[in-house]
């Protein structure tokens, strides 16, 4: 059997920080790497996850098929939801073979291979400057995705 047409060609990606106009550090290196890979790699179907309505600038290619899940995760508890219940649910759907997140939140319930990317800890050091469930939620999940 030919490994390469036994691979699976499609790769989930977290796109909720993909917001044109809005694009700060995270949101400027998720769409200059996913514009690159996106247009590098035609024979992969990329599956960009929103989590609310996105702008059509940014699917970089035919090869992109957008998916708006809810709810808009935005808040602590909403992360939880999103990550942990809504995104596992829509990978074993798709049943991709890659789920990437650039902004160092991941489903630690997904049973799909993962990439994730952690840019800082910056929370450990300047708490004052993140709410208090933020934090703990970082404190608590942080670990774990990185692990």
């Amino acid at each position: 059997m030919d490994l390469e047409k036994s691979l699976k060609k499609s790769i989930a990606v977290n796109t909720r920080l993909l917001m044109p106009g809005k694009l700060e550090g995270i949101g400027w290196f998720t769409f200059q790497v996913l514009k690159r890979i996106v247009t590098n790699h035609p024979e992969y179907t990329f599956y960009f996850i929103f989590d609310r309505p996105y702008d059509p600038s940014v699917i970089f290619g035919p090869n992109v098929v957008p998916i708006v899940l809810s709810p808009p995760s935005r808040h602590p508890i909403l992360w939880y939801i999103w990550f942990e219940i809504r995104i596992p649910q829509l990978l074993k759907k798709l049943n991709t073979s890659l789920f990437l997140s650039t902004d160092a939140y991941t489903s630690l319930n997904a049973k799909t291979k993962k990439v994730t990317v952690i840019h800082d800890i910056a929370f450990e050091f300047f708490d004052q400057q993140v709410t208090w469930l933020t934090q703990k939620y970082m404190r608590y999940f942080s670990p774990k995705y990185a692990q």
